[in-house]
């Protein structure tokens, strides 16, 4: 068959004829009815403010949300008696009486005090995220007769909610955005006839408030508890509405508006989080809103977000009709109409929308629930935990281009250093720093308050990995010179606390957990507490090996790394049981729950690189094999960790299975830690209850599917389900700095594309079943010789290599 080389520019027309022919891209979230529970209304953000209407007709809820809103304060939650007893819990972990270990554990090396308040922090010093308060807007109509032609909607590309519907005659429409540029929550609400508008707004939140009318404006203030003296987290919510025709009144503890035509409603919010001077901030946003027409605001809004926005797409050919049925009725849909391509689709933009929606640069990165929370103890403290959650709220970033949004995660990371130094030397006596299992906006480090779960000792390891990952996909050696004090750090703390396990001689972290998983001990005990997980033995690894490639770039450190290469080669390597699978700890015990949440030793799978399809096949069929075993149910973020490992096997169909059991309707909103994993109505992802991280790891798993780099090569659909026959994808990322495109009918690569960020040396994986390549570079053609079914070229920053293959 013969090739021709497609140019980019004509290559970009046919992706959008293409578009237009399988149908627009999937972008928009939509419901023929009101909100009837949280998870079902529409989640608006703009990295700080957050804003969920249910969009009722009569009486509407806004749940407002402002990302650092927190209870607590710093504490000092370090035992200082804890390392009196280190040797005597060492020595019982080599002995396997692991139990007693545990035990004593439980007395002796814990938090000192509170803690995170066994997830219920808000009133201790580790305090939660919060609600910031609701906007409560009651509308008065001529009559009690139900709605016509209801329809609301969240547009993606566009980060705007929308709500129409048909009352005595009148059409009524609403539409609201977290201003990406002027940084307020703006809401206009509109009349189809002349002063048929009429309502109130008042604001409130569940406890430590006040509601004040200043002139025209409504505001509501309220300092938190810091779980010490009361004073704590300082906040200011100033509301301004702006009528078209009828009457502005304010009462005691709302305004009212009366006969109008339209109203624009300006919500500014702010806390004295980090020093701000919240009340200036709240009132120079709020005027620089106002000043600016609200046409032009809406424009500059969605430019702004499209910035970020447009940065990546993905289309998957779908000839289902679902789309236009609504999102919960989809989700239901979904559940025997597997071949609705375009919800995957969805699901990976919505993951998207979400993470530009939770997070900016300068401020805070998105916690379990995101930016969006309604209640005062919000699950879990709405914190970051280290085993695997904040980690998975990363995933994507870099896949789906969006690089600039690493920064307050990094931020946080480096927030922990001081502290976990302090934590380090207290608990182990140790180098270094170190963080556990959770932390929150006050630089939590310390261990949990039960060694079940709080003695995980690689949750900052595991931070810098993700730190590491931000430097392979972008290249940025000024950025790598940033953080290497920070991995450097954590090496440290890990040579200096590995003991000797005396029965095998291999280096160990001693104690600590394979997160949240038991085993049970030949005595019939079931315990947590161990020595040298696999996951523990795969972080570690993964680290020095990272900070010893750093410090031979930048020349520094030599002795460090040698003590890094040498203890690296004594931890305990990947093993496999007697069963085929791979081991989770040290010896084969009998596990608890063999069906359990978390797969933490599969990590050097993914998101680790340390076992890969090709390079170490047999560790992969261990992984295999203990991922059948696991099973395929779980909570939310436990189905998206497996898609990915699936994807990672290279088996599509099967990661696709995982991805499918992720997008089913879920309702309960109650605490399930087994199989209640699924999708809210508002594709929020259900733990449950709620918790973005599944949401993150599932878009990062639909990626994986179609695009891989860990393995030092670009790999293009190296795990395509076989119902994903046709589509392409643009402006993905890859590690060694690249954006990379590709387009694919009948399940076989077509054209693909790579722009250099940076210079480099690229490695590219050709099709198996490819006969001819096509190569062409700034739009000259040129010859690349493949072997061994790959192709290597050397690229400078900007140049753009087009690829099409012939079968």
């Amino acid at each position: 068959m013969r090739s021709y080389i497609i140019p980019l520019s004509l290559l970009i027309v046919l992706l959008l004829i293409q578009n237009v022919l399988y149908g627009q891209s999937e972008t928009r979230v939509w419901y023929d009815a009101p909100a009837g529970v949280w998870e079902a209304n529409l989640p608006l953000g703009n990295g700080r403010l957050g804003a969920m209407p249910d969009n009722r007709v009569d009486k509407e809820t806004i749940v407002l949300n402002e990302i650092t809103l927190w209870s607590g304060s710093p504490q000092d939650a370090d035992n200082p008696e804890a390392p009196r007893y280190l040797p005597q819990i060492r020595n019982l972990l080599f002995a396997g009486k692991n139990d007693l270990a545990e035990t004593l554990m439980h007395k002796t090396f814990v938090c000192k005090g509170a803690g995170s308040g066994h997830g219920k922090g808000a009133d201790v010093p580790y305090g939660s995220y919060q609600v910031l308060g609701n906007l409560e807007l009651s509308f008065k109509f001529k009559s009690n007769k139900p709605p016509e032609n209801y329809m609301r909607e969240l547009l993606l590309d566009s980060a705007l909610a929308r709500c129409h519907f048909d009352k005595d005659g009148i059409r009524y429409e609403r539409e609201y955005f977290t201003d990406f540029s002027n940084d307020v929550v703006i809401i206009r609400l509109k009349a189809g006839k002349e002063g048929a508008l009429n309502f109130t707004a008042n604001l409130k939140r569940p406890e430590r408030f006040s509601v004040a009318i200043a002139g025209d404006e409504l505001q509501m203030s309220g300092q938190l508890n810091n779980g010490a003296d009361g004073k704590g987290m300082r906040y200011l919510v100033r509301i301004r509405i702006i009528p078209e025709g009828g009457k502005l009144a304010a009462k005691e503890d709302m305004l009212e508006v009366k006969k109008a035509n339209s109203a624009i409603i300006y919500i500014s919010a702010a806390t004295d989080f980090r020093g701000n001077d919240f009340e200036s901030q709240t009132t120079t946003l709020l005027k620089k809103a106002m000043e600016t027409p609200y046409e032009k605001s809406l424009k500059n809004h969605a430019e702004t977000y499209q910035r970020l926005f447009k940065r990546a797409s993905l289309h998957l050919e779908n000839e289902s009709l679902n789309a236009a049925i609504p999102t919960d009725e989809r989700l239901k849909a979904y559940v025997r109409d597997m071949d609705d391509n375009g919800l995957p689709e969805l699901y990976f933009n919505f993951g998207r929308y979400l993470l530009i929606s939770s997070t900016r640069p300068g401020l805070l990165p998105p916690n379990l629930q995101g930016l969006w929370a309604r209640t005062i103890q919000t699950p879990w403290n709405g914190d970051y935990h280290l085993d695997v959650n904040i980690q998975m709220n990363h995933w994507p970033l870099n896949v789906a281009n969006l690089p600039m949004l690493n920064e307050p995660f990094e931020k946080l990371v480096t927030g922990l250093v001081e502290p976990g130094s302090k934590t380090a030397k207290v608990y182990y006596d140790g180098d270094g720093w170190v963080a556990h299992v959770i932390t929150n906006v006050w630089g939590y480090t310390s261990p949990g308050e039960h060694p079940s779960w709080g003695a995980t000792n690689s949750g900052s390891g595991w931070l810098c990995e993700m730190l590491w990952r931000h430097y392979a996909f972008t290249g940025d050696e000024d950025y790598l010179k940033d953080i290497y004090p920070i991995l450097k750090g954590s090496a440290e703390f890990y040579l200096s606390t590995l003991v000797e396990d005396p029965n095998t001689h291999w280096l160990v972290t001693a104690p600590s957990n394979s997160p949240e998983n038991s085993f049970i001990l030949p005595n019939g005990k079931v315990v947590h507490v161990c020595m040298g997980p696999t996951v523990d033995n795969q972080i570690i690894r993964t680290l020095f090996h990272h900070v010893m490639e750093a410090s031979e770039m930048f020349g520094v450190d030599e002795e460090l790394a040698k003590k890094l290469s040498a203890a690296a080669d004594r931890l305990p390597p990947n093993r496999i049981g007697n069963d085929g699978r791979l081991m989770e700890w040290l010896k084969e015990y009998r596990e608890t729950e063999p069906r359990h949440r978390h797969v933490s030793h599969l990590w050097g799978m993914y998101p680790g690189n340390e076992i890969t399809l090709h390079g170490t096949p047999e560790l992969a069929d261990a992984v295999r094999k203990s991922l059948e075993k696991r099973g395929d149910d779980g909570t939310g973020w436990s189905l998206a960790w497996k898609v990915n490992l699936w994807a990672r096997l290279g088996n599509g169909d099967r990661a696709f299975k995982l991805l499918h059991a992720l997008l089913r309707p879920a309702v309960a909103a109650d605490y399930n830690m087994v199989n209640g994993g699924g999708t809210y109505p508002n594709l929020f992802c259900a733990h449950p209850p709620y918790q973005i991280d599944g949401n993150f790891g599932g878009a990062a798993g639909i990626a994986e599917m179609l695009l891989q780099s860990h393995e030092g090569f670009i790999n293009f659909l190296p795990a395509l389900p076989s119902l994903w026959e046709k589509g392409h994808f643009e402006g993905f990322g890859v590690r060694g700095g690249g954006t990379v495109s590709a387009l694919w009918e009948n399940g076989l690569l077509q054209t693909a594309s790579l722009v250099a960020d940076h210079r480099n040396t690229f490695r590219i994986r050709l099709p198996e079943k490819a006969k001819t390549v096509n190569t062409v570079i700034n739009g000259q053609a040129v010859t690349l010789t493949p072997g061994d079914g790959f192709i290597n070229i050397s690229m400078i920053k900007g140049q753009l290599l087009e690829m099409e293959f012939g079968y």
